[in-house]
């Protein structure tokens, strides 16, 4: 098991009633993920507009592990699947 010290940076931009944005963080945790840099675009309208011109995407969930962009929540669910989420926690 990743020690949480070990694990890269976890960066999400998330709404506040988002069911796809609950289901990445609760996979993110049950794979041992204490915590999440969690970028509310409801609350913080610029951040969107950030989120979009780094990722290209208009919808949340929007994961990033370490500098690498997973995607959305569908993409999480696909490398957890293939068995390739661990390894990127462990950095």
């Amino acid at each position: 098991m990743v020690k949480p010290e070990d694990m890269p940076t976890i960066k999400m931009y998330t709404t506040g009633t988002c069911p796809y944005c609950l289901r990445a963080k609760q996979l993110l945790k049950a794979r041992g993920v204490a915590e999440i840099d969690e970028i509310r675009v409801d609350l913080e309208p610029g951040q969107r507009r950030h989120m979009v011109s780094e990722t290209g995407r208009r919808t949340v969930p929007q994961i990033f592990i370490g500098q690498k962009h997973i995607g959305g929540c569908d993409e999480l669910v696909a490398l957890d699947a293939r068995g390739e989420l661990e390894p990127l926690l462990a950095g």
